[in-house]
């Protein structure tokens, strides 16, 4: 992760901080664990995001949102139409400010959750201790109950990608969005149908159809004849003639044999060689492995 983060550290022309943990410290803790590195003197708030979310991220709106409350801290809240599955934020429609919380309520109080974004207040930092401890039951509450903690509703898509069937969901509501604002980075030609992304290094070959809801990465190739939906392929996975992928993530510098076919959220993590030929109904394959028979039933291939 640290490598990948350099990457992206010269590729935007930022530094990129890191503070690690030596064991789990929460959704708090690790705010704390960093403390030295928050604050600067300046007084200036600061973001906290989590990392396994994909939505519209309006940083913009919510810094004046939160200038214009002058509470302690603000958080992102998104709609859901089954609340009951989530913590609740219960708050004043009018002004944001957040009244309280409730965990997966049987009646219904609200239908707005917390979506994992924030903006704090350097003061936020005296409410945690360096240990484990969650911001969202223990800091926020504290926080609300001083009547300083507001929260502004998410316009746009919202999806908590954690794990690999909500991350295929995830990439479907991303590409939307992208369509949604007309953006060039979505592929278009009679090969493709539905909303796809094609890294400009990707090679495609003759007689493919591609989408909906395919994200290509950096230096894929995809042989003649491939079909492809539902699906991600990251950096330098090779496709071969002919195979046919569908609601499945394809891992870094994996290869899928030709004629092959894999299906129903199957997951090939990094350095994967599928053969020829092979069917995969839900495998989920650790890295460095090689798949030579068929995987009929959904299972983990360690």
């Amino acid at each position: 992760m640290l490598n990948f983060l350099k990457e992206f550290e010269a590729r935007l022309g930022i530094t990129i901080t890191c503070s690690q943990e030596i064991e789990p410290l929460g959704t708090a803790g690790p705010i704390a664990l960093a403390r030295d590195k928050l604050i600067d003197g300046s007084g200036d708030p600061f973001f906290v995001l989590n990392s396994d979310v994909i939505s519209e991220y309006r940083l913009k709106e919510m810094i004046e949102f939160h200038k214009t409350h002058g509470g302690e801290a603000s958080i992102m809240v998104t709609k859901v139409d089954e609340p009951s599955k989530y913590g609740v934020v219960v708050m004043d429609e009018s002004t944001g400010q957040v009244e309280r919380f409730v965990e997966k309520p049987k009646l219904f109080v609200g239908n707005k959750i917390n979506a994992g974004i924030y903006l704090l207040n350097p003061s936020v930092l005296d409410h945690i201790e360096l240990r484990p401890t969650s911001i969202e039951k223990k800091v926020f509450p504290k926080i609300a109950d001083q009547k300083k903690l507001y929260a502004m509703v998410l316009p746009g898509f919202w999806m908590d990608i954690g794990q690999p069937k909500d991350y295929i969901s995830g990439l479907r509501l991303y590409l939307e969005s992208l369509k949604k604002k007309a953006s060039p980075k979505l592929a278009s030609g009679s090969n493709i149908i539905g909303n796809v992304l094609v890294d400009e290094s990707a090679k495609i070959g003759e007689g493919c159809l591609i989408g909906p809801d395919v994200a290509i990465g950096p230096c894929c190739v995809v042989e003649s004849g491939v079909r492809l939906s539902r699906c991600t392929l990251m950096r330098g996975v090779r496709i071969k003639n002919h195979a046919c992928i569908s609601s499945c993530i394809i891992g870094w510098h994996s290869t899928v044999g030709q004629w092959a076919r894999i299906e129903n959220m199957s997951i090939l993590g990094e350095d994967v060689h599928v053969g020829d030929e092979i069917y995969s109904n839900g495998g989920v394959v650790l890295p460095h492995k090689e798949i030579k028979s068929s995987i009929l039933k959904p299972r983990i291939v360690l």
